[in-house]
């Protein structure tokens, strides 16, 4: 099942809002824009009702290469996650 594409969904707020495609592109990429800035920035960007972006410290650890079964050391990397807000779990499940 494939999901929204990126022009569907940028039709589908213009048609939504009444705004035009052209000012719901440049909403949508400021938005984006700016989350990438506070998750550098603070760690956290909130988009009440949907969830969050947070930056995750995830340290070194073991793993195992599938192909060969041989161990190996995974470095220490920060990470970023997308956390799903309760009501977006709700309205969805």
């Amino acid at each position: 099942m494939a999901g929204m594409t990126k022009s569907a969904l940028l039709s589908a707020l213009a048609e939504k809002t009444g705004m035009s495609k052209k000012d719901v592109v440049g909403f949508v990429d400021a938005m984006v824009e700016l989350a990438y800035r506070e998750v550098k920035k603070s760690g956290v960007f909130v988009v009440p009702g949907l969830g969050k972006l947070v930056k995750v410290h995830r340290n070194a650890r073991q793993g195992r290469n599938p192909a060969t079964g041989a161990t190996i050391q995974i470095p220490a990397k920060t990470v970023v996650k997308f956390r799903v807000a309760k009501a977006a779990k709700e309205a969805v499940l």
